[in-house]
């Protein structure tokens, strides 16, 4: 497996512009806790899981997280934080809101991939996912390594 430093370096190939990384910083994020919005009501098989608060979304970060963890402890550690803040608005969303988690999902999912498109419009280059697919999961990474840097923490 590479290190959380190669897929870093590879992924910033394609992301030198300061409009690009600025719409990254903005866009990952955001569809990080979309994905997890659309996966957060299809209908669980099992009905002891979905009566625990047990859905799609929780049990499909878990290879995610452990990803993370895998790239270091630093980045599972701060993605495991932001993941359970994507997991606590998601619930909040769910018992107020007038739209279905997947409807608002879907929405600012489209509209954030398109702000991603026009960051690589800028840039010149394509998104690094059409090299690996893997680069799906190094996004948020990749920023939440810019912001362990400054707090002088190693990953």
């Amino acid at each position: 497996m590479k290190t959380a430093e190669q897929w870093f370096s590879e992924y910033a190939v394609s992301h030198q512009h300061p409009t690009n990384k600025l719409i990254h910083w903005f866009a990952v994020p955001v569809i990080y806790i979309t994905v997890l919005g659309l996966l957060w009501q299809i209908p669980m098989p099992f009905a002891g899981l979905a009566e625990q608060g047990i859905n799609w979304a929780l049990l499909l970060v878990l290879p995610a997280l452990v990803f993370y963890f895998l790239l270091s402890f630093s980045i599972g550690l701060g993605m495991t934080i932001f993941t359970a803040a994507a997991v606590t608005l998601l619930r909040a969303l769910e018992q107020q809101s007038v739209l279905q988690i997947w409807q608002w999902s879907l929405l600012v999912f489209v509209v954030m991939w398109v702000f991603q498109f026009v960051g690589h419009k800028i840039e010149g280059k394509k998104p690094s996912f059409f090299q690996d697919l893997a680069f799906l999961l190094i996004g948020p990474a990749w920023l939440l390594g810019f912001i362990l840097k400054r707090l002088h923490i190693r990953y």
